[in-house]
């Protein structure tokens, strides 16, 4: 028989279990990316104990996603900022031009988003009482000159903060500023003249570049301006100044950059590149964080997945913002005292994952299409799931094109398709597209050659007229369906194809993938799967189907 234990000792061991259970249920894993793919330029607002996210399209459509969470970790697209033509389109736009750099605030129960639409009116300013929609039209800022517009409002004031051009003649290639002006809020129409704030960077000596996606806050008695500098590759940084009052003068903190990967080593293992355009937020748990964007290469600066949303702690030292990453630059994860909070119906975004994509009765909110939305193009079905009636506009031009897409938001996974289609002449195709932009693409589709059926897999030339065949193989019959596959491996790609859903042939494996990087590319993109059909220039009255769409991420450095 055991002694009896003091009843003390008892009641301390309870509360301790007790505590323990509570630490752990309150306890959470912030995977990083929290949104892996094409999601750049993140800016993110606090309501009660709601999140909300926007990110850059360009010129896709529709524009600028708002994600909803209660735990920054868990994230659900409740809307699309431009979700009607009558607001814009993109047509003529190359795809990595269009939206650049989304900023939202709430203030006063309304929501405010800011942004650039590049190569036309530039800034403009668009509002909503519910974050999922609807968005008013636009009002454009044409006092406003410049990029990266952000919002800060004090009292019954709004200030935009923006990148703009230098004071007089630039100094060197790079050279810009930070302005602001004041906006009333009311009638959305700025007051005054711009200020600059910021010429240059951190130090104009040492010629920083592109100092741009500013933001304004106040904690305590300081007003808080932070920047990304740099430009959006591997030298881009976060830098922070301060001031007494909203306009300045700002003073730059003196242990800049407070965030960087440009200094870590080359060959460390699954890096985390080019991190910056960070916004701060206050966590469930009373302490900072900043979310901002970074990219994931297989390979030095190659990357398909695009630029990717991150988030990291945010330390105040001497009453300044540093971001506090740990060893070796940015983590995979962080953990955090708050619990986490699931969202229902989300589709995964952050780790590796896997889902089906079917087409009954809607479109997922996050399935984007070129410039702008043609709705009597397509239809939804549970007999076909979606059919796209094809048009003579292709891929590799700037119109809009019969396509569907979903980012690539792994550089190792897969995308798979179930499409039923017979083309009815050689210049009909249908298939699956890996798409980084009008030069840069592979294309699995089905066809016919001599009136036979055949699969084939076409890349992107610089003639928007002509792709290259790379590949292609017989299919038994000219109706009926086929199943795609494009597996994603890192630094290639490989195209499989199946007539009974079954057993898959391999049509051709180890295709550069570094040709649809961003590194070859340029822009400011990354690579989507899309479901595509055209008629390459001629009328035609042939639609195709697809029943599904698979896709599945299989990351290495999220096995554990």
């Amino acid at each position: 028989m055991l002694p009896k234990r003091p009843r003390l000792f008892i009641t301390a061991l309870a509360a301790l279990l007790l505590q323990n259970a509570v630490s752990s249920a309150q306890s959470i894993e912030l995977v990083n990316p929290i949104l892996t793919g094409f999601y750049p330029d993140p800016s993110i607002t606090k309501v009660g104990k709601d999140y909300y996210l926007v990110n850059s399209t360009f010129s896709y459509f529709p524009g600028i996603p708002v994600m909803h969470s209660q735990d920054l970790k868990n994230w659900k697209q409740v809307g699309n900022v431009i979700d009607r033509p009558s607001q814009m389109t993109f047509m003529g736009d190359r795809m990595t031009r269009g939206l650049f750099a989304p900023a939202i605030e709430h203030h006063n129960g309304t929501f405010y988003v800011t942004c650039t639409l590049i190569d036309h009116k530039g800034n403009f300013v668009v509002t909503a009482k519910n974050p999922a929609g609807p968005w008013s039209d636009p009002v454009f800022l044409p006092e406003v000159r410049g990029i990266d517009p952000s919002l800060y409002f004090e009292g019954d004031k709004a200030y935009v903060i923006y990148n703009s051009d230098p004071p007089g003649t630039p100094l060197y290639d790079g050279h810009r500023s930070i302005k602001i002006i004041e906006l009333n809020p009311q009638t959305l129409k700025t007051v005054g003249e711009a200020k600059i704030v910021v010429n240059g960077g951190v130090d104009l000596s040492k010629k920083p570049v592109w100092i741009e996606g500013p933001h304004l806050m106040k904690r305590g008695d300081w007003y808080y301006l932070y920047a990304a500098e740099g430009g959006t590759s591997v030298n881009h940084t976060e830098v922070v100044f301060r001031g007494k009052t909203a306009l300045g003068p700002f003073v730059p903190y003196e242990k800049n950059p407070i965030l960087s990967q440009r200094e870590l080593p080359k060959d460390r293992k699954d890096p985390i590149t080019s991190a910056g355009h960070a916004q701060f937020v206050e966590g469930p748990d009373g302490k900072t964080y900043a979310i901002f964007l970074a990219v994931r290469p297989y390979e030095d600066n190659f990357y398909n997945t695009g630029r990717e949303t991150f988030i990291v702690p945010v330390e105040w030292k001497d009453e300044w913002p540093v971001t506090v990453p740990g060893p070796n630059g940015v983590q995979y994860s962080y953990k955090a005292n708050f619990p986490e909070v699931k969202q229902k119906g989300a589709l995964p975004q952050s780790g590796n994952f896997a889902y089906t994509l079917t087409f009954e009765k809607q479109l997922d909110p996050a399935l984007l299409f070129m410039r702008t939305v043609d709705s009597t193009n397509f239809s939804l079905s549970k007999a076909n799931g979606l059919t796209l009636k094809l048009k003579p506009e292709t891929v590799a031009e700037t119109g809009n094109p019969a396509f569907i897409g979903k980012r690539q938001q792994h550089m190792y996974g897969s995308a798979e398709t179930e499409l039923t289609f017979a083309a009815k002449a050689a210049n009909e195709t249908a298939g699956l597209v890996v798409f980084q932009d009008e030069k840069h693409f592979y294309y699995l589709c089905k066809s016919v050659e001599n009136g036979k059926p055949v699969v084939q897999l076409l890349k992107s030339t610089a003639d928007a007229k002509n792709t290259e065949l790379l590949a292609k193989a017989p299919l038994k019959a000219a109706t009926g369906k086929v199943q795609l596959r494009i597996n994603a491996d890192g630094d290639t790609y490989s195209f499989r194809f199946s007539e009974d859903g079954k057993k898959y042939t391999l049509l051709k494996d180890k295709v550069d993938a570094r040709f649809l990087s961003t590194q070859v590319a340029g822009g400011f993109i990354g690579c989507l799967y899309g479901m595509y059909g055209t008629s390459a220039g001629q009328p035609t009255t042939n639609t195709a189907s697809f029943k599904w769409l698979k896709y599945e991420g299989h990351d290495p450095m999220y096995k554990k």
